[in-house]
């Protein structure tokens, strides 16, 4: 029943057409990025080839282009998924689904996982990217593969931070300005409070992105991924329970 929820909507968001416009714009700025980067690799590359232990072009091509990929895919995470429980509410469907045979876990799983499916697209993109410049000389596997892992584990994030936002209300755009109003507020808390010791810093969504970036797979960062798509999933299963009980225009 989770799959075949997830299926379903993996497929509303194939047959949405605000999702494949947001879709070819992040086509766009990351092709830009990318060829920005290729570029100043290649005016570099003479200087970088008599130094030793120079970086390749996946230190200059691909960990950036991944960088920028999480900063944008923050601001489009909140548009693809803003739909998934508030437009239910808007449209009165939501009791409806509830009264099936399914549980809140399975619903609220089905949401999570169709919406996961959908973003993992924009990490292949970014992927082939950092692939095509095999065409061209030797790439960092490794170092493109924690990338891949890292933006991946981003997303299920995100989602599951979105999720939560779309539970708290019926309009699809206000649950799209609270989801992206949470991950802003993580991000620019960071940003502001440099402290890598600091709460802000442990709490920060994207600052568990950069030991990926760099080429490193910590069990800290994989276990704080995991700890915060659990408690905003769960977030949003208690949510709808509260619904269940009060009804829906409480």
């Amino acid at each position: 029943m989770i799959l075949t929820l997830a299926s379903k909507e993996l497929r509303s968001l194939f047959s949405s057409p605000l999702a494949w416009i947001v879709l070819a714009l992040l086509q766009l700025i990351l092709a830009w990025v990318f060829l920005m980067r290729l570029d100043s690799f290649l005016e570099l590359q003479p200087r970088l080839a008599q130094l030793a232990n120079a970086p390749g072009a996946s230190e200059v091509v691909s960990a950036p282009l991944f960088s920028a990929a999480a900063v944008i895919l923050m601001m489009a995470t909140p548009i693809f998924g803003m739909r998934l429980i508030a437009e239910e509410r808007r449209n009165r469907t939501m009791p409806l689904l509830m009264s099936a045979p399914i549980s809140m876990t399975q619903i609220v799983l089905g949401k999570f996982l169709g919406l996961c499916a959908f973003l993992m697209l924009p990490v292949a993109m970014v992927s082939a990217m950092g692939a095509a410049l095999a065409a061209g000389g030797e790439i960092d596997l490794g170092l493109l593969a924690c990338n891949a892992l890292g933006l991946a584990l981003l997303l299920a994030t995100f989602a599951a931070v979105v999720l939560f936002a779309s539970s708290l209300t019926s309009q699809p755009i206000i649950a799209a300005v609270l989801g992206l109003g949470m991950l802003l507020a993580s991000w620019l808390a960071s940003l502001a409070n440099p402290d890598s010791a600091g709460a802000v810093q442990l709490l920060s969504v994207t600052r568990r992105f950069e030991g990926f970036n760099a080429g490193l797979v910590d069990s800290a960062d994989l276990a704080w991924h995991a700890i915060a798509i659990v408690l905003f999933l769960l977030l949003t299963i208690r949510r709808l329970d509260r619904d269940r009980l009060v009804g829906f225009g409480a």
